[in-house]
């Protein structure tokens, strides 16, 4: 009886934190100035948190978006928001979605809908005033829970439930909520990874694996925003030791080949990933001794800068990184030239790829991290008027030989040192 008793009471006192953490999202963020625009538009307008803030209240997790779902339909949201002087704009108005600018703030304000069609990446939706069917239209029962403003949950499918025994449900028939939207392949792994206390369930995986064809019609910029988001630290153990969740990201991204670094990782190489650099982590799993890199960054499109950051790790991996060549003199260089981002990713793959903690590296790690690039002290008037030498072609040589040999010479060089270059 007292453990019955117990286990009432923690849930009791569960709910009440909730909801307190609930009022206090409100306190810290102006959703209570939504809250008041929507639910005074009309006598019957009611407007909830919903999804991932919800969820990661009851986890204990940080919130770092902010979604609201509402009975109002698009058209009436903007009104309503037009009548308390808030700024919005219709981020996907024909799927229902209107996006609230308060501050620094961003609100996700959704209407609720019932889908007409789907056909695995897009769908037909109908606006609707039913809360159970808007639940209904889920992936996952942990992304179906709603609170008003004072933290009062509903949880029609259960969803608290499942998130406190860590088990990740699809609503409904999983094939079915698969087959709606294909990359809820990929979110089903993220959920897991981040939430999961059980195994998978073998039914659950066989729906995954018989429809993984589908996600040929999620575009790449979809595929790879999810990416983003199962590849955090907390998850990345998790995944290189879950054999399931492994085997269905390598089907799927094919170019990530190197998982198995994540097998020795250390404290060191560890605390590199909790840096949450994406691109860098995603140059440790595609970089090798192939064009498997240059397939990747070209079939995702990644963005120039960050493709200059994977070829710079390529091209030095691809020359073979001996600890020959981890010198101050070829450092410098890259560091000078390139700067200091990329030549601290050559640096940090090396820790990977070393058998063991490569004291050498760390010692330049440390050296380089807090060196600002040098400006190159040599002037083009001065050797011009010192030397007699007019500007055009000739100049711009010395000064590009001046340059290298300072940089060389650990960004030091003599007035000695340039004569001789300015006269041979």
């Amino acid at each position: 009886m007292k453990s019955l008793l117990d286990k009432l009471f923690f849930r009791s006192n569960n709910l009440n934190n909730i909801s307190y953490k609930i009022k206090e999202l409100s306190k810290k963020t102006p959703a209570s100035q939504i809250f008041e625009a929507v639910n005074s538009y009309s006598h019957t307008s009611e407007i909830r948190y919903v999804g991932g803030c919800i969820r990661k209240i009851i986890n204990n997790e940080k919130v770092d978006d902010i979604d609201l779902a509402t009975n109002l339909e698009p058209k009436d949201v903007c009104e309503a928001l037009k009548n308390k002087n808030i700024n919005y704009f219709e981020t996907g108005i024909e799927h229902g979605t209107i996006t609230a600018l308060i501050d620094d703030f961003k609100f996700e304000i959704t209407s609720l809908r019932e889908d007409i069609s789907t056909d695995g990446r897009h769908a037909q939706v109908k606006f609707s005033k039913d809360w159970k069917k808007d639940a209904s239209r889920r992936d996952f029962t942990i992304n179906a829970i709603y609170s008003d403003l004072e933290g009062n949950l509903f949880d029609p499918f259960n969803g608290k439930e499942d998130l406190e025994k860590g088990e990740i449900n699809f609503i409904g028939i999983p094939e079915k909520r698969i087959q709606e939207d294909y990359l809820r392949i990929l979110r089903y792994l993220r959920f897991f990874l981040n939430y999961s206390k059980q195994k998978h369930k073998p039914e659950v995986i066989r729906n995954l694996k018989m429809n993984l064809d589908g996600i040929s019609k999620i575009s790449r910029e979809r595929l790879l925003d999810e990416l983003k988001k199962i590849l955090k630290p907390k998850s990345l153990k998790i995944l290189s030791n879950n054999k399931q969740c492994l085997e269905l990201i390598e089907i799927i991204f094919p170019q990530l080949k190197n998982f198995n670094i994540l097998n020795k990782l250390n404290s060191y190489s560890m605390s590199i990933l909790e840096k949450d650099d994406f691109i860098f982590l995603i140059s440790l799993l595609i970089v090798d001794q192939t064009d498997n890199a240059e397939y990747f960054l070209y079939k995702f499109n990644i963005s120039k800068k960050n493709q200059q950051r994977i070829k710079s790790i390529d091209k030095f991996y691809r020359e073979k990184i001996t600890s020959k060549k981890f010198t101050k003199d070829n450092l410098n260089k890259i560091f000078y030239y390139s700067g200091k981002e990329t030549l601290m990713d050559i640096l940090n793959f090396k820790i990977f790829k070393s058998k063991k903690l490569n004291d050498q590296i760390i010692k330049l790690i440390n050296f380089y991290k807090d060196k600002t690039k040098p400006t190159m002290p040599i002037k083009a008037d001065v050797i011009m008027s010192k030397y007699n030498i007019s500007e055009g072609k000739l100049l711009g040589n010395k000064l590009k030989i001046i340059e290298n040999e300072w940089v060389k010479n650990n960004f030091q060089i003599t007035d000695k040192e340039i004569e001789n270059i300015v006269n041979n």
